[in-house]
């Protein structure tokens, strides 16, 4: 692994910022004050970054369960905190493969944390860019078995891709996977009234500060990433209403930002 890499502590990282927003420790003061100002004009952010993790929680098991896929690519992954994908997924299968993919340094040095594997499944880590997704695949072939069905898990990550280059990174890597794979997406959208102002100024000044820039979507346009593929119930929703967990006080709020997941025919 390529410890030597230096981790810039001057600017805000995404990756740092929403561990900060998830309670955990692994962040700077840098982004720790980027965090607060963004709380403190978009005060839903948080209440984003919970239902973003329970929402991997409930893709995952949906997807080592009832889809019985096993092996998952979880690229923009971020630095470790609890739930992890390999921890859901191996609850469900204990043999489940997964390989970890981010570009932060720090999350780099927390490799380990990641690679604590169930002895009938396996945990790999690839540093690397989602901008670069046939270095990604040719390093995660260590693990997987692309010839069988994969999970690719893109999760708050296909936000930091402009509009002409993130249709064709996800058609890379689909292309790379057989029939039976499955798509995971979840996105930033100012489409929610609640919010929706302090919440684009918040972005904005978020752009001006982070080596980072967030390019936000509208519901057609998070659909279009799933074209050609078969997009599962619920489709394009609120994070938070994508197959929720039944409560006595029933359905969710919505917080603005979709998940959806398809499966590739």
């Amino acid at each position: 692994m390529a410890d030597h890499l230096e981790i810039d502590t001057t600017v805000p990282h995404s990756a740092r910022v929403w561990n900060y927003l998830l309670g955990g420790k692994d962040n700077y003061e840098v982004d720790q004050r980027a965090a607060e100002q963004f709380r403190a004009m978009f005060p839903q952010i948080a209440d984003i970054a919970l239902a973003d993790r329970a929402f991997l929680g409930r893709a995952v098991r949906h997807l080592a369960g009832e889809a019985g896929v096993t092996q998952f690519l979880d690229i923009g992954t971020g630095l470790p905190t609890m739930d992890n994908t390999h921890e859901v997924a191996q609850r469900v299968a204990p043999d489940a493969r997964i390989v970890y993919v981010d570009n932060d340094p720090l999350v780099l040095t927390h490799a380990r944390a990641l690679l604590s594997s169930t002895p009938e499944g396996a945990c790999d880590y690839v540093h690397a860019d989602l901008r670069e997704p046939d270095d990604i695949l040719a390093k995660a072939a260590a693990t997987l078995d692309l010839d069988r069905p994969v999970a690719i898990m893109l999760l708050g990550i296909v936000h930091f891709i402009h509009d002409d280059e993130a249709g064709r990174l996800l058609g890379v890597l689909l292309d790379a996977v057989p029939s039976g794979s499955h798509l995971v997406i979840t996105h930033a959208t100012l489409d929610f009234d609640e919010g929706a102002t302090a919440q684009a100024e918040a972005q904005q000044d978020w752009n001006e500060k982070s080596a980072n820039p967030m390019v936000p979507r509208t519901r057609e346009a998070i659909t279009r990433f799933f074209d050609g593929m078969d997009l599962l119930d619920p489709g394009v929703v609120s994070m938070s209403r994508w197959r929720p967990e039944h409560t006595p006080w029933g359905e969710p709020a919505e917080v603005a930002g979709y998940a959806a997941m398809a499966r590739k025919p």
